[in-house]
């Protein structure tokens, strides 16, 4: 299994295809696997990239205080140890996060920006949300954290059609879960992210990604996304949830591909 160090941790990260290089950034679960249903598609004809975030998955768990400029340095150093100077980046969520913080600061490293299901800043919704979920984590513990996770990244038809893939997934999940105070700390560091006065310097050609039913991070978010970033394009998939990369992956895979130039003759809803 691969690993590269960047210095204070080790990042675990699978590199599949050849050809120019794309970064599939995952959320707060920060987990390579996440992609598994969008690689293969991704992969025909592209470097595809992805990686366990430090304090998530196979890679370090470092007991510090996390922030999105510091996973956005992680992501830089991952980048540097590949020899990768500049990448198409597809974020998830905290994911597209650290694709607006890489887009700001290091704009020649970046070719292209998906922004998927993602937000500008933390908000009264926004801040409920994630303080039920710290709560829950802190008071009930993993297994419970882990159980309700699933209600917020997928839609009902969803769940009610993949409860064994589910059951197992949060067995694995509970097994090897991170210390709870790292991923209250990962929480803490999505709710400062607010890098809103800054979008209006972003120059790389932007796609903002969004299901109409995504709980976590409403279609609101990505409108503002597309309104705030120079000459970005907003495009909203019918359904899918929070996770419609994964519902509905060959919707997800079309629209990537459309608007980094692979599949010229797809369409993206919208």
């Amino acid at each position: 299994m691969p690993f590269m160090n960047i210095g204070d941790a080790d990042l675990f990260y699978e590199s599949h295809g050849s050809g120019e290089p794309i970064f599939l950034v995952s959320g707060l679960g920060g987990l390579a696997s996440y992609w598994m249903p969008n690689i293969g598609a991704l992969s025909r004809g592209h470097q595809v990239v992805v990686h366990d975030h430090r304090g998530t998955g196979r890679s370090t768990h470092s007991k510090i205080r996390y922030s999105v400029d510091q996973m956005t340095d992680d992501l830089l150093r991952l980048m540097d140890g590949l020899r990768i100077e500049r990448a198409h980046i597809v974020g998830h969520s905290t994911g597209g996060a650290m694709a607006q913080t890489l887009a700001i600061r290091r704009p020649e490293r970046v070719a292209s920006l998906v922004l998927y299901a993602t937000w500008t800043r933390c908000d009264p919704f926004f801040a409920r949300l994630f303080e039920a979920r710290r709560t829950l984590l802190m008071t009930a513990g993993a297994a419970a954290y882990t159980r309700a996770t699933a209600l917020f990244l997928y839609p009902d038809w969803w769940i009610n059609h993949n409860t064994a893939v589910l059951d197992a997934r949060e067995k694995m999940a509970v097994e090897h879960f991170p210390p709870p105070e790292v991923v209250a700390s990962r929480i803490d560091a999505i709710c400062a992210f607010d890098r809103v006065a800054e979008l209006s310097a972003i120059r790389a050609r932007t796609l903002v990604l969004c299901a109409r039913d995504d709980f976590i991070t409403p279609p609101y978010f990505s409108e503002r996304l597309a309104a705030a970033i120079p000459g970005a394009r907003c495009a909203l998939l019918e359904k899918g949830g929070h996770c419609v990369s994964e519902t509905l992956p060959d919707e997800f895979n079309a629209a990537v591909l459309e608007f980094i130039g692979v599949e010229r003759g797809s369409t993206v809803a919208g």
